[in-house]
């Protein structure tokens, strides 16, 4: 049982961390490392995660994007796009994989698997040590959220493995830096060059205070809601109906899940509820970040895509192969 100053001290980071939020333009506690221009570096800190459950100090975000040929009923409505969470982040079976997973044997659905392919994203908390970001403020709470695409994640786990890490690089005494260095490639973000730092050091007097004084940040609070069997139910619709190249159907699935932008119904639950309907806790704001961030992910050097295939082709492919 927690004792009466854990509860305080718990209470006391609650308050801490709804005032630190931004009410207009996005959650200020997020450090948009992103946005550093070319050839920038920011240092950073990371710290536990304040679930103590959680073995890593990151939790993994996994979405998967819908794309819908508009909205049924609207005229000349263009693309949407519906973020729906993939179960395997609570270690279920996701009715999506499962049928993707099985296109991967077919070469020429390869790149129909890739663009329903879950995308990963790693959500991090610390200290911002040095800022490039002239125009970035460090909000009340000085603890601050990251989130980090797979190529950053990729050199942060890799070097975890090194046999000559002695201590975690986010012990409060010993711990390391983590250098975020921003470059190009192919006229694309690159970080590539982003590495630990190799001295050893402690948390500052002011940083142990703010730690003292704010909390850590339970990372699981900024995941998805695990949707209902209901709710997948209603992601396994769309997702055929996405693939079946149909328009975005509100009155169907509306008061589950939305674009951006696109109303519930009128009379469901979810009418005075912002879109997305399945939104993330605690805050709006946190959804719109790591959208933003994860376009900038998008934007990392990859393999040319080939010619898309028309829907109608992709679905006749697809049903040959189960009938056989």
């Amino acid at each position: 049982m927690a004792t009466l100053a854990e509860i305080r001290a718990r209470l006391q980071a609650a308050d801490s961390n709804k005032g630190s939020q931004s009410t207009g333009g996005g959650d200020r506690s997020i450090y948009p490392h992103w946005n550093m221009e070319e050839g920038k570096e920011a240092v950073l800190r990371f710290l536990p995660d304040g679930n103590t459950k959680n073995t890593f100090f990151w939790a993994e975000r996994a979405m998967i994007r819908l794309p819908f040929n508009g909205v049924k009923g609207e005229m000349d409505s263009k693309q949407v796009m519906v973020q729906v969470p993939c179960v395997e982040m609570w270690g279920d079976a996701c009715p999506i994989l499962a049928e993707v997973r099985t296109w991967f044997k077919d070469k020429s659905l390869e790149d129909m698997g890739r663009k329903y392919w879950k995308k990963r994203s790693y959500i991090f908390q610390g200290f911002v040590r040095e800022n490039p970001i002239g125009d970035d403020k460090t909000p009340d709470n000085p603890i601050r959220k990251f989130i980090i695409g797979p190529q950053l994640f990729t050199l942060i786990k890799g070097a975890l493995m090194d046999p000559e890490l002695e201590e975690l690089p986010t012990d409060m005494l010993r711990g390391l830096d983590f250098r975020v260095a921003k470059t190009s490639k192919g006229g694309y973000a690159d970080y590539n060059t982003s590495k630990w730092a190799r001295k050893e050091s402690a948390l500052t007097e002011a940083e142990q205070a703010a730690v003292a004084t704010h909390g850590l940040y339970d990372l699981s609070t900024f995941l998805p809601k695990k949707p209902s069997a209901v709710e997948l139910k209603v992601i396994k619709e769309m997702f055929e109906a996405s693939v079946d190249g149909q328009p975005y159907d509100t009155e169907r699935w509306g008061q589950y899940f939305r674009p951006a932008g696109v109303n519930a119904p009128a009379g469901s639950a979810a009418e005075d509820s912002p879109a997305p309907a399945a939104r993330t806790a605690p805050a709006a704001d946190f959804d719109e970040d790591v959208a933003h961030a994860e376009k900038s992910f998008a934007a990392e050097p990859v393999a040319a895509p080939k010619p898309a295939q028309k829907a109608e082709d992709i679905l006749a492919m697809i049903r040959s192969r189960q009938q056989k």
